[in-house]
């Protein structure tokens, strides 16, 4: 069981911070740790990457606002993209 992220853009827009990336489960892996480099995430936003329809929406398993890292649960071996923004 596996989970992995990756942060591929980060910006400044209004005084508030934008990352975004994508994460990947393997091994029946069904979620994990996101450290989207904010202090505190008031948002974030899951897009499962499927050829087809998935059965049950990704969800973040906290209260927002939260501190870095954020807890996502998705499907067993789902890969997508986040986009997460705050301070």
């Amino acid at each position: 069981m596996s989970f992995s992220f990756t942060k591929t853009h980060e910006s400044v827009f209004d005084g508030m911070r934008y990352t975004s990336g994508t994460y990947a489960n393997a091994g029946g892996s069904t979620g994990g740790d996101i450290r989207t480099g904010l202090e505190q995430i008031q948002g974030i936003m899951l897009q499962p990457k499927a050829a087809a329809v998935v059965a049950a929406a990704p969800v973040v398993n906290e209260v927002l606002p939260v501190r870095d890292p954020v807890t996502i649960v998705t499907g067993a071996n789902e890969a997508g993209y986040w986009f997460a923004f705050g301070y």
